[in-house]
């Protein structure tokens, strides 16, 4: 019984790299470069990325917006006069709690690719699931806040292990939170040593720039990728 649940789940794992190198020939023909954005609940993404956009994207931008139910992130980011698709897991997909390739390939049709160079897929709040499934994206970046705690990297290696980019949010919360930032950084540190990160607040302002040039150069190494 151990051995069939092991090879059901690799079955599925290579059923879903085969989708998401479709959809990555999708995106390569369209120009496009695709950012997968992970976080925990809560972290910050959806704020994050107004403040990207607001700061002004030299990339032409488009959000494909997962969650399980409701589209209150999406409304959000449809004000900012970006193109904006939903993609819900309930009740088509069982409400899981990340996103796949087959997922992300049955939204395509809606998302114009043709007028923009950038597609960030903003995740379902998870941890641990999204790591696991590729999408057909460029780079990942996961968001991470200090009210967490310093730990998570530790908890949750593969998330940070699976990233080009992490960025800490919520730094202005530091005087307020139980956190020690110079060892949550080790610990990104010690789980990933490639990762790019970043120290960021979404209220403050603080590290927009940088992570803004971040999103900005994707399209740049993908073009030279290809």
């Amino acid at each position: 019984m151990h051995r069939t649940r092991i090879r059901v789940a690799a079955d599925a794992l290579d059923a879903n790299e085969t989708i998401a190198r479709a959809n990555r020939a999708d995106f390569d023909r369209a120009g496009v470069a695709v950012v997968n954005l992970m976080s925990a609940p809560g972290s910050g993404k959806t704020a994050l990325l107004e403040r990207a956009i607001e700061a002004g994207l030299d990339s032409r931008v488009g959000v494909l917006e997962g969650d399980v139910q409701g589209s209150l992130d999406a409304d959000r980011i449809a004000r900012l006069h970006v193109p904006v698709t939903q993609l819900n897991t309930a009740p088509g997909f069982g409400g899981e709690c990340h996103l796949d390739a087959n997922m992300v390939r049955t939204a395509l049709p809606d998302v114009p690719l043709a007028e923009i160079d950038l597609l960030v897929i903003e995740n379902v709040g998870n941890l641990v699931c999204p790591a696991e499934f590729r999408v057909g994206e460029d780079a990942r970046a996961m968001i991470c806040s200090v009210a967490e705690g310093e730990d998570k990297p530790l908890k949750y290696p593969l998330m940070f292990r699976a990233c080009e980019l992490v960025c800490v949010n919520k730094i202005d919360l530091l005087p307020h939170v139980d956190c020690d930032l110079d060892r949550l950084l080790a610990n990104v540190a010690a789980v990933n040593p490639d990762a790019t990160v970043l120290t960021v607040s979404a209220r403050t302002g603080e590290g927009i720039e940088a992570w803004r040039a971040w999103l900005d150069a994707v399209p740049r190494r993908s073009a030279t990728r290809a």
